[in-house]
């Protein structure tokens, strides 16, 4: 509700500033006196993901939670799935800071991704084999993980409709998804 107050008011620039990741909040450099915050900077990639740059934009993260966060939440429960988006927010904060992006990041696309790559971890079809030592879940995951990336660095070459693209936080939350998809798989059916 949020995005869409923002949006049809037109005052998007504004709520990208106050709310937005600005990587420039963590490396102690003031914001404009006259711009402010709204929001403390430790709290801004959470923030950032209730702004959305227009209605497609919005749509697309609504269409990918609703698919992809249904299921997962079904395997890993409500409360793994709130650690996996908090969790898959901050990872895509870092991404974007990692490979210098600039201020201000806005959208969930970045903690969607992490449920993203959960879900394709519990519902993809395991077919990678074992290269030497290396079982073959972890070459599953590396596959994901290389094809979510290059994927991702196309987006961002290609840059879709002019549109600035956070890759970063794309890569960033897959990764954290990839990472923590299955200890909280785990930590679901703990006493099971």
């Amino acid at each position: 509700m949020a995005s869409v107050s923002v949006l049809l008011s037109g005052w998007l620039p504004y709520a990208a500033v106050m709310g937005g990741f600005i990587p420039e909040r963590f490396a102690g450099l003031a914001m404009p006196e006259e711009l402010g915050t709204a929001v403390p900077a430790v709290l801004t990639p959470l923030s950032a993901t209730l702004i959305h740059g227009g209605v497609a934009h919005l749509l697309l993260n609504l269409l990918m939670l609703g698919f992809c966060g249904l299921a997962t939440e079904r395997a890993i429960g409500s409360a793994g799935l709130v650690v996996l988006y908090v969790a898959g927010a901050y990872a895509a904060a870092a991404g974007q800071w990692l490979i210098g992006g600039g201020g201000p990041m806005i959208g969930a696309s970045g903690a969607i991704s992490a449920i993203v790559a959960a879900y394709t971890l519990f519902y993809g079809q395991n077919r990678a084999r074992r290269i030497g030592p290396v079982p073959g879940s972890l070459v599953h995951v590396a596959w994901l993980a290389a094809a979510w990336i290059g994927i991702q660095l196309l987006v961002g070459a290609v840059g879709i409709g002019g549109a600035s693209i956070a890759v970063g936080a794309h890569i960033g939350g897959f990764l954290a998804g990839l990472t923590l998809a299955r200890p909280l798989l785990s930590w679901r059916h703990r006493g099971a």
